[in-house]
C-alpha cells in the first residue's frame, strides 16, 4: 500500500486528531511494545479458535461451504485492515478510530465514533469475562459462574494496571497455550482423517454439500465477520509501539492474515469429519452451538473435547485484557481531549498505564459481567446488544479514509501553499477509494444482518451519544459567548 505520511500531513493529522502529550514524554504514554507484543493483543482479543462457537451456525447457513466462508470474510476484513493501516499513519494516536474520525470528518464525527467503539470495548470484554465464568464453573461447579467472572475481572485487570509491557508477557503465555491446544486439534484432526478418511468430499468445506451457493456463503459471511472483531485493538497502542505506525500498520495486517489462516484450516478439518451433514445440522437449530464440539467428541474423544474447552475458558479472560486495554486507551485518548471527564488522562509515572482510564472501564465491564453472570439468560442477553457499536465505528473509519484523503488533508496542504505531489501521499483511486468504499458496504450489509435487539441499543446508545455531543457543544458555546 502507498505510504501515507510526510512532514505536512503528518503535522495537520496531529492537528485534526487533537493534542495531548506526545508518547514518551512526561505524563505520556511510553513506546515499549514491540511487534510481537502488539500480534499478541491483537490475536488475544480475536482468539485463535473463536469459529469454535459459531462453526455450526456458518456450517448450516453456508449449506457446507464453511471455509469459503472464512475465507471471503478475511478478504472482507482486509478492506478494514486497509483503512486502519491507511489512517494509523496520518494520526498515530492512542484512540485508534476516534483520532481517525476526528481527522479524516472532524470533531463531531470522531466523538460519535469513540462514543459507538466504546460500546464494542466496553461490552465484547463482559461477553468474554462472563463466558470464562461459565466455562470454569462448568469445570468447578461448587463456585458460581459470577464469582469465576468477577475473579478474570480482578486478576486481568491488575495485569494491565501493571503495564503494557507485563500484560503483553502474561497475554503471550496464554496465546501460546492456545496454539499449542489449537495444533494438537489440527494434529488429531489429520491422523484420523489418514486412517478413517473423511466424512464428505475433500473440497466439501469449499463448494458446499449439494453444490455451491453465492447468496448461502454470503449471508454467513455476515456472520463470520464477527469473529475478527478485536484486531482493530492494535491500533489502540500507537502511542506505546517502538517503530511508530508502521509498525502498527505492519501488526494489522499480519493478525488479520494469521486469524484467517488459522480460521479457515481449523474449520477445513471440523467439516470433513462432522458427523452430520450441514442440511441436518440446519434442521437443528439447538445442535448448532456445539457442533464443534460433537464433531470432536465423534471423530476424536472427550479429552480433546475437555481440552478445547479448558483453553476457550482461560483464553475468553485474557481476550478481555486485551479488551480492556483498548478501551483503556480510547478513554484516555477522549478524556485527553477534554470528551470525557479529564481525570482519566493521567497516566501512571511507575507503569505507564492510563490507570483512571483502566479503571473505569473495568468498572463497567465488572457491573456489566457480574450482573449477567446472575441471570440464567445473562449470555445471550449480552451476546445480542455487542458488535454494533464497533461495526458502527468501522463505517466511520471507511469513510475517514474518504473524508481524508480526497477533502481534508488535501484542503490542508492547499491551506499551507504546498501541492500535494504523486508519491508523497497522492491519493490512491484503489487504497483511498475503492478499498474503503467495499468496506464501508461490508459493514452495512453486517449491521443490517444484525439482530434487531443488537439495532435498537446501538440506536438508543447513538442517540445518547448524540445528546452528549449536543450539550457539549453548547457548553463551549456559552463558555464563548461569556467570553465575548
Amino acid at each position: 500500500m502507498p505510504g501515507t505520511s510526510g512532514s505536512g500531513e503528518g503535522g495537520a493529522a496531529d492537528g485534526a486528531a487533537g493534542g495531548g502529550a506526545d508518547a514518551g514524554a512526561p505524563g505520556g504514554l511510553r513506546r515499549t511494545l514491540t511487534f510481537r507484543d502488539l500480534l499478541v493483543y491483537g490475536l488475544l482479543f480475536i482468539a485463535p479458535m473463536a469459529p469454535v462457537g459459531i462453526f455450526g451456525t456458518l456450517q448450516a447457513r453456508s449449506h457446507g461451504a464453511v471455509t469459503v466462508v472464512y475465507l471471503v470474510a478475511t478478504v472482507a476484513m482486509a478492506c478494514t485492515a486497509s483503512s486502519y493501516a491507511q489512517m494509523v499513519r496520518v494520526a498515530p494516536r492512542a484512540g485508534s478510530v476516534y483520532a481517525y474520525a476526528r481527522a479524516g470528518l472532524g470533531e463531531a464525527a470522531g466523538f460519535v465514533a469513540g462514543w459507538m467503539a466504546m460500546l464494542d470495548y466496553l461490552l465484547i470484554p463482559a461477553v468474554a469475562y462472563l463466558f470464562s465464568g461459565i466455562a470454569l464453573h462448568a469445570l468447578v461447579p461448587a463456585v458460581h459462574p459470577w464469582v469465576w467472572t468477577a475473579l478474570a475481572v480482578v486478576v486481568t485487570t491488575l495485569l494491565n494496571l501493571a503495564g503494557v509491557r507485563t500484560a503483553a508477557r502474561v497475554g503471550f503465555a496464554v496465546l501460546a497455550m492456545e496454539i499449542v491446544v489449537l495444533a494438537v486439534f489440527v494434529v488429531s484432526a489429520v491422523v484420523v482423517l489418514i486412517v478413517h478418511g473423511a466424512q464428505r468430499g475433500w473440497t466439501a468445506p469449499l463448494t458446499g454439500e449439494g453444490g455451491f451457493s453465492a447468496g448461502a456463503v454470503l449471508s454467513a459471511v455476515s456472520v463470520a465477520v464477527l469473529s475478527y472483531l478485536g484486531f482493530d485493538a492494535i491500533a489502540s497502542f500507537a502511542e506505546e509501539a517502538g517503530g511508530g505506525a508502521d509498525r502498527v500498520a505492519r501488526a494489522l495486517l499480519t493478525c488479520l492474515v494469521v486469524a484467517g489462516v488459522l480460521f479457515a484450516v481449523q474449520t477445513y478439518l471440523a467439516a470433513l469429519l462432522m458427523p452430520m451433514s450441514a442440511a441436518d445440522l440446519a434442521a437443528r437449530p439447538a445442535e448448532q452451538g456445539t457442533a464443534f464440539y460433537t464433531t470432536v467428541d465423534s471423530a476424536v474423544g472427550g479429552w480433546l473435547h475437555a481440552l478445547v474447552a479448558v483453553s476457550k475458558a482461560v483464553g475468553a479472560a485474557f481476550a478481555a485484557l486485551a479488551g480492556q486495554a483498548a478501551a483503556g486507551r480510547l478513554l484516555f485518548a477522549m478524556a485527553r481531549d477534554r470528551r470525557l471527564p479529564g481525570a482519566m488522562s493521567k497516566v501512571d509515572a511507575a507503569s505507564g498505564a492510563p490507570r483512571r482510564a483502566l479503571l473505569g472501564a473495568a468498572l463497567v465491564t465488572l457491573v456489566a459481567a457480574v450482573g449477567a453472570a446472575r441471570r440464567d439468560d445473562g449470555l445471550d442477553q449480552l451476546s445480542s446488544i455487542v458488535n454494533v457499536g464497533a461495526l458502527t465505528a468501522f463505517g466511520l473509519l471507511h469513510a475517514s479514509v474518504l473524508g481524508w484523503f480526497w477533502i481534508r488533508g488535501r484542503r490542508g496542504d492547499r491551506g499551507r501553499g504546498r501541492s500535494r505531489a504523486p508519491g508523497d501521499g497522492a491519493p490512491s483511486v484503489l487504497w483511498h477509494g475503492v478499498v474503503p468504499l467495499l468496506g464501508l458496504a461490508v459493514v452495512i450489509a453486517v449491521v443490517v444482518e444484525a439482530s434487531a435487539t443488537a439495532q435498537l441499543v446501538g440506536g438508543v446508545w447513538l442517540v445518547a451519544g448524540l445528546v452528549v455531543l449536543a450539550v457539549q457543544y453548547g457548553g463551549r458555546a456559552r463558555a464563548g459567548g461569556a467570553r465575548g
